[in-house]
């Protein structure tokens, strides 16, 4: 898997850490950079991990599907990109009430749910895991911590969907992976 699929990928998975973030920065007062790093830092480290979990579970039953492999990668890619743009649409927002770990852990774990499949699709198609998976933590910590900042300086961010954005890009990276296994 290329560069550019790993950064897609990995974007498209930081987008409900964004989200979070964003919300995380809103409630705030006042500004603690300690608690945005935590705060990053916790998203970035369940989206990588969960990326790895995915992948070690993966390999140990991929060599009994490895004819269609590429159709399991799809599917889970096109559902979690599917229910990301479906999730888009709704009123309902998710907001931190605090920064205890308890917190950090519950919203770490909520939103890294999706990299688990993506680890699984990996595993699948045969990827090393090592680099996508530190590429997917560092994407979804910079961006964690970018959320937190923007959320406090400017409140809510008007016009960007950033779930929407981030079912896209699955959806796409799915398609892609089905198109080149297809025409191989």
């Amino acid at each position: 898997m290329g560069i550019i699929s790993v950064l897609m990928i990995a974007l498209g998975l930081a987008m409900d850490s964004l989200a979070v973030s964003i919300s995380g920065g809103i409630v705030m007062q006042p500004f603690r950079m300690n608690q945005s790093l935590r705060l990053a830092f916790t998203m970035g480290i369940f989206q990588g991990g969960m990326t790895l979990l995915g992948w070690l579970l993966g390999v140990s039953f991929s060599s009994y599907i490895t004819s269609f492999d590429h159709w399991i990668a799809f599917v889970l890619l096109g559902f979690l990109g599917g229910k990301m743009i479906y999730e888009s649409f709704e009123e309902e927002e998710t907001t931190i009430s605090s920064f205890s770990n308890k917190t950090l852990i519950t919203l770490g774990i909520a939103t890294s749910i999706d990299a688990l499949a993506v680890g699984v699709s990996m595993a699948f198609l045969k990827t090393s895991i090592y680099f996508p998976a530190f590429i997917i933590a560092l994407v979804t910590f910079t961006l964690s911590l970018l959320g937190v900042i923007c959320g406090y300086r400017f409140g809510k961010i008007k016009g960007i969907n950033v779930e929407l954005l981030g079912g896209i890009i699955l959806i796409a990276i799915g398609i892609k992976i089905l198109v080149e296994h297809l025409t191989e």
